[in-house]
């Protein structure tokens, strides 16, 4: 599994502590940035991410954005056609953002999370699958949305 990370200057500390935890779990891990506290508009980085992630040739490709909150990479990823991306504050709705939401990117905020719990918000998120079944429908309906090919 190919995963693609990326912060704002807000989250670069907490970016490279995650980089180094996938790394020492021997994953597959693309740093694109940043790595300076120079300002930056994080729906740039949010963006250049969620390509990665679509254009990847790892079916299995995710991604990891962090900002202060990590809301506001979530509502930029969010508008990106074929991403669903959950912002995620604990391990619980880490597992549930791709046990049943396939979320192939998760939002965290560095000025509300601790390093530690954010590697386990991490890895919680990539120890599990989706699992498809009933969730299958609702994810289809949420591409449905994305593409406004759905009503009610």
């Amino acid at each position: 599994m190919k995963i693609y990370i990326g912060s704002d200057h807000g989250g670069i500390e907490l970016k490279q502590d995650i980089i180094d935890f996938l790394e020492s779990k021997n994953l597959q891990v693309e740093n694109l940035g940043v790595d300076t506290t120079d300002s930056m508009d994080y729906p740039d980085k949010a963006i250049e991410v969620c390509e990665a992630v679509l254009n990847s040739e790892d079916q299995d490709a995710c991604g990891i954005l962090i900002c202060g909150t990590g809301i506001g990479m979530s509502i930029a990823a969010n508008k990106v056609n074929g991403i669903r991306a959950a912002l995620v504050a604990d391990c619980f709705s880490a597992r549930m953002a791709k046990q049943h939401n396939n979320a192939n990117v998760i939002a965290l905020g560095a000025r509300t999370l601790g390093n530690e719990l954010a590697k386990e918000i991490v890895a919680n998120y990539l120890n599990v699958e989706f699992e498809a079944g009933r969730h299958a429908r609702r994810v289809d309906k949420l591409n449905k949305i994305i593409n406004n090919q759905y009503s009610c």
